[in-house]
């Protein structure tokens, strides 16, 4: 006789209790009706990653996700920061790095501020996909990246962070630790990140498979 699975209620949400199967117990995203992944490229920008840690690494990290989001029919929903002073629309600055080429079909959102969420269609265009979970990657870690990770969880967004495909600048003059450091301090601490009812973490980018939950 086969052995039986606890269920536990988890406030609107029901999760398997799977230790009695031997696998990790799995969290779903808190959104109702939303059980479609998306790859979320943040800020992917000439202005942006011109002098970003291991720039050219990053970047093809991201294009094998797209390449792979695509062939595996995943929405990939672009995200571009403009503002007055460095990043004015229509700016050679401004564009996305010419490695990337968004598809004429997959969603842009224009933001200004650093949570990709804040004043931006990002959700509209997310709960029209039936999106409920996110792989993110871009730029820059400590800004676009960070917040947009927050923002998707206190939104009820699973939200995994792939740690080989973020990057950002060198901004220790003005007291940040290096970029290897800032990068390497946010995967730490995203790995083990939680929220109830909500996945967080981290994955290499050889390792994402979009179609089975943290």
């Amino acid at each position: 006789m086969p052995e039986t699975v606890a269920v536990l209620s988890v406030g609107a949400i029901t999760v398997a209790d799977t230790e009695l199967l031997g696998v990790k117990e799995r969290v779903m995203t808190t959104l109702q009706n939303r059980p479609n992944t998306a790859l979320l490229v943040i800020d992917v920008q000439n202005g942006i990653v011109e002098g970003g840690y291991e720039r050219d690494t990053v970047v093809a990290n991201v294009a094998a996700l797209v390449d792979k989001a695509r062939l595996e029919q995943i929405p990939v929903v672009w995200v571009q920061h403009s503002d007055e002073e460095n990043l004015a629309k229509g700016s050679d600055a401004w564009r996305i790095v010419p490695e990337l080429d968004p598809g004429e079909a997959e969603p842009l959102v224009a933001k200004t501020y650093a949570d990709s969420f804040e004043d931006t269609t990002l959700e509209t265009v997310l709960s029209g996909l039936r999106v409920g979970r996110l792989f993110v990657v871009g730029a820059q870690t400590d800004e676009c990246i960070r917040s947009t990770l927050h923002g998707a969880i206190v939104r009820g967004y699973d939200a995994t962070l792939v740690s080989d495909a973020h990057t950002t600048e060198d901004q220790s003059a003005w007291g940040a630790p290096p970029p290897d450091l800032v990068i390497a301090h946010t995967n730490l601490y995203w790995t083990y990140h939680k929220a109830p009812g909500r996945a967080a973490g981290t994955v290499l980018t050889k390792e994402v498979d979009f179609g089975t939950p943290p």
